[in-house]
């Protein structure tokens, strides 16, 4: 099991747009349906596992997000209207528990913004942190630095062009031990 982030950001640090959105909602090449390689991505992963900010809107959406996914959602209560399926916890600990029993094998797409990323990568539970660079600037919007310390220890592992300009980078982040204090990366 790997805990892989995945996000968008512009050429210039931001992972929304000033309005909030996500910064890929604004790249005309993802706009006209190309993918940016999130299908590819999403073939390897059995769960889901994010914040309740990120979760919340998936409620009134027409259409499940994750319908081949198991969902893990960190957050201080259930939200109502949150499908039975769908496996919630305050404390991030616990809920990497209770994914790590659930798992067969297949990654987690940790979805998020800067917080839950920094929360997860602080318990050496992040695998690697793949950006999707986009060839726009915005000058504003929430910046995914703050959440990680200068010492995250990040390894470059490739790049690939995207449509429309756009660039993939796969970093591995050191030290990941799936999320469970304690237990030796030979365990994951």
């Amino acid at each position: 099991m790997r805990i892989r982030a995945r996000l968008s950001m512009s050429a210039d640090g931001y992972v929304t747009t000033p309005s909030g959105w996500p910064a890929l909602t604004a790249d005309p090449a993802f706009v006209s349906g190309q993918s940016h390689g999130i299908r590819e991505f999403l073939a390897d992963c059995e769960a889901a596992l994010m914040g309740r900010t990120t979760f919340e809107p998936a409620l009134t959406n027409s259409r499940w997000p994750w319908p081949d996914l198991n969902v893990f959602v960190l957050g201080s209560h259930r939200p109502e209207g949150t499908p039975d399926h769908v496996t919630t916890d305050s404390d991030p600990v616990r809920l990497l528990e209770k994914l790590r029993a659930a798992n067969h094998g297949g990654d987690v797409h940790l979805i998020g913004g800067p917080r839950t990323i920094g929360t997860f990568h602080a318990l050496g539970a992040l695998d690697s942190l793949e950006l999707v660079v986009l060839p726009l600037l915005f000058g504003g919007g929430t910046q995914l630095t703050p959440a990680l310390s200068a010492e995250a220890g990040l390894t470059f592992q490739s790049q690939r062009a995207l449509p429309g300009g756009s660039v993939e980078i796969v970093y591995s982040c050191g030290g990941s031990r799936s999320g469970l204090p304690g237990k030796p990366a030979s365990q994951r």
